[in-house]
């Protein structure tokens, strides 16, 4: 049985909480849109160049805000 997997931005917040950053705070450092935003807030895709301007405005590496999680067959994470 294959497992599906999908990306959690988890790190991400917990981040931004560590650093004292709002998420409007990190949408404008790291120019990108409200609806890119959202989408991470919800767990959605977003292209690999919106991970990158995030981990150079945070000046960290991609493990830092992403992770890889298994999900159920309906795509909702475990």
């Amino acid at each position: 049985m294959t497992t599906n997997r999908a990306f959690s931005y988890k790190p991400l917040w917990k981040l931004l909480i560590d650093r004292d950053m709002n998420k409007t705070q990190l949408q404008g450092r790291a120019g990108i849109s409200p609806a890119t935003l959202s989408k991470l807030g919800r767990g959605g895709n977003v292209t690999t160049d919106v991970l990158a301007r995030i981990c150079e405005a945070l000046d960290c590496d991609i493990a830092d805000i992403c992770e890889v999680v298994p999900t159920d067959m309906k795509g909702e994470t475990d």
